[in-house]
């Protein structure tokens, strides 16, 4: 029997949920790792959103990441069905932007609840489950804004750096259950992500004393926007992660990353700070 057959018919009995499918990275991964013989479960709040991929044999859910009950029916109804959960793809999340003066604490919380706490809820109610097998993935999409700043996202940027300090914490808890963590960290995708960030931008300090620095900067996100990579890019990265025996930690891949990171790492603080705001001129 072909290798390639033999993989589609172990990972039939892997079990996938994926957060955020409704679009981008996460509609194309849930369509690859479908295609590749997973069972996938994918979540999103709004169901109407990702209804063609029912079609793909997906199977739906709607799951809101930041209520807990929500959370916890969507695991309890995958559990019901199929007895157990092999990996977690967290993709779920969204970039809030504006100056630090200018965006409220409220706003600033829900960004943390949505990239982080949502995150780390769903671990804790999986994780049990791949424990009991004595293996298991858990994929989070974090970001080159990981590693990196840029003006106007503290706290998109706060969120991500949190999720990459947590991912390595978690590795080393679990390793010893056999359980693999993963980071995914795309640089600029072509998504709706980039769209709702700098109109978000716009609204929150398009109007007060960072205006001029805001409005060169919704130009410069668009511009990204252009000229980024395809989330089919990133979701094909995910895979791989998905079907290799012993996955990299991390994954920086699309729209220039790791050209970016390296960058980072080569240059001084100032210099990078440099080079992000002539960006935006």
């Amino acid at each position: 029997m072909p290798l390639q057959n033999n993989i589609q018919i172990e990972n039939m009995k892997k079990v996938v949920l994926i957060t955020g499918v409704s679009s981008g990275i996460g509609k194309e991964t849930a369509r690859l790792l479908i295609q590749k013989g997973y069972t996938v479960y994918g979540v999103a709040r709004r169901i109407e959103k990702m209804e063609e991929l029912k079609a793909d044999g997906i199977h739906l859910l709607q799951m809101d990441v930041t209520l807990d009950d929500s959370m916890t029916a969507g695991i309890n109804e995958i559990i019901s069905k199929e007895g157990r959960i092999d990996a977690l793809i967290n993709n779920a999340g969204y970039g809030s932007f504006g100056a630090v003066e200018d965006v409220p604490l409220s706003e600033a919380r829900r960004q943390m609840e949505v990239n982080v706490f949502g995150m780390a809820r769903l671990i804790q109610l999986t994780l049990p489950y791949m424990r009991k097998e004595r293996s298991g993935k858990i994929i989070n999409i974090s970001s080159i804004a990981g590693k990196i700043g840029q003006p106007h996202g503290a706290w998109y940027h706060a969120s991500k750096f949190a999720v990459e300090g947590f991912s390595d914490c978690l590795r080393m808890e679990l390793n010893q259950f056999g359980i693999d963590v993963v980071l995914v960290e795309p640089g600029p995708i072509i998504t709706e992500w980039n769209r709702i960030a700098r109109e978000h931008l716009l609204a929150v300090s398009g109007d007060t004393v960072y205006q001029g620095m805001a409005k060169r900067h919704f130009k410069m996100m668009e511009r990204a926007d252009r000229l980024g990579s395809q989330p089919l890019v990133i979701a094909r990265v995910i895979v791989r992660a998905m079907d290799a025996k012993r996955p990299r930690t991390r994954y920086a891949a699309g729209g220039g990353a790791k050209m970016i990171l390296f960058l980072h790492r080569l240059l001084s603080d100032r210099m990078f700070d440099r080079i992000m705001r002539m960006t935006m001129k």
